[in-house]
């Protein structure tokens, strides 16, 4: 199937949505199609999506892909937290091209009896698949959760795929933005609605943002499985966003919402739907309080960049060539991953300091 056909074929399946729902859909449900419409939303369809740059025909490149030494450093944490939790069980949620997968599993495979991936896309899980190919039955795929789960979980660049819903403040009166058709096109639209954001947004003026009620639940979900079980266990995320004070910054009256296509960025969801990402930034108060609200312990929140240097990554690089080294670097500089991505810890136990926030925890900022 050729990318026209996959946009032509979602946008129609997108419309019928609208029209069912009597002309109007809010943008979690047009962007949980876009996204995951079976077969043919962006991350359910063929189409490539992970790559160093636009010549392989993908659209963004993720910390894995960008360099091992992530993984490599990642695995110190990972190690750490289930040396504390007494488990042996890895979780890891949107495992991409498994890549991430590969690297945990070289530098620690031998502490680990079950790598569980759990993944919405087919074509990924495939790809996944002959990846890991070498570590045999030690890599399993779930479909769903269980109902108790011990172990430690890994999210790379999974809460900001997770549908948001928008809210817009015109005139000084709050509507929730959703999705309509106009003369056969998808547009947007806005209806008047008692949502809000978690705080109060400064100023009179025209103010566009998000509120993230998916990944909250999602990690609500999680901790009442991790503390279903007899050990628990731990969960890092890692993704870009920000504390909840600059998440709704008066300044930020665009929102985060953005597509991400050929390596290219834009801020229209509505276009070529079905083949480009689309995301939005992490709150991350609202994530931290939705696993504390749920009995987990915040472990820590940092950058990207303090998180991997806790962790060896400047030791492990000055062993590294020339050129692996140039690549590492993109994962803590300033200017690229290293400050932009955040990181932020949680544990069903409070007994143990975990060493990707032993410098440089920003806690106190969530």
């Amino acid at each position: 199937m050729t990318a026209e056909d996959i946009s032509a074929q979602l946008t129609q399946i997108i419309g019928d949505a609208i029209q069912t729902a009597g002309g109007w859909i809010g943008f979690d449900h047009f962007e949980a199609l876009a996204l995951y419409q079976p077969g043919l939303g962006y991350y359910a369809n063929a189409l490539p999506k992970f790559g160093a740059g636009p010549a392989s025909g993908s659209d963004f490149v993720t910390a894995p892909e960008l360099s091992p030494l992530f993984g490599r450093a990642l695995s110190v944490q990972v190690q750490q937290a289930l040396q504390a939790s007494g488990t042996r069980e890895v979780y890891e949620f949107g495992a991409g091209t498994g890549a991430l997968a590969q690297q945990l599993l070289s530098q620690i495979g031998g502490d680990v009896d079950a790598y569980n991936i759990v993944d919405l896309s087919g074509n990924l899980r495939a790809r996944q698949q002959r990846t890991l190919a070498p570590f045999g039955e030690q890599v399993r795929w779930l479909d769903a959760l269980p109902d108790a789960m011990q172990g430690v979980v890994v999210g790379n660049e999974v809460l900001d795929a997770m549908p948001v819903k928008l809210l817009a403040r015109i005139k000084g009166v709050w509507h929730e933005r959703g999705v309509a058709l106009h003369e056969g096109q998808l547009t947007w639209a806005d209806q008047p609605s008692d949502l809000r954001p978690p705080c109060e947004v400064e100023g009179e003026h025209d103010y566009l943002t998000e509120i993230q009620p998916q990944a909250e639940a999602f990690i609500a979900s999680l901790a009442e499985r991790m503390l279903a079980s007899r050990r628990g266990g731990a969960a890092f995320f890692l993704d870009y966003g920000f504390p909840q004070a600059e998440y709704f910054h008066p300044q930020r009256h665009m929102g985060t919402v953005m597509c991400h296509q050929a390596h290219q960025s834009d801020m229209n969801p509505l276009v070529a739907v079905g083949l480009k990402d689309i995301t939005a930034h992490v709150n991350f108060t609202g994530i931290a309080l939705a696993g504390q609200n749920c009995g987990l312990n915040v472990l820590g929140y940092t950058s990207q960049a303090r998180f991997l240097l806790n962790l060896g990554l400047a030791q492990t690089m000055a062993a590294e060539s020339l050129a692996e080294r140039s690549q590492a670097q993109r994962l803590v500089a300033e200017h690229e991953m290293g400050e932009l991505f955040k990181v932020v810890g949680f544990s069903t136990q409070d007994d143990w300091q975990a060493l990707g926030f032993a410098a440089g925890d920003r806690s106190h900022r969530l």
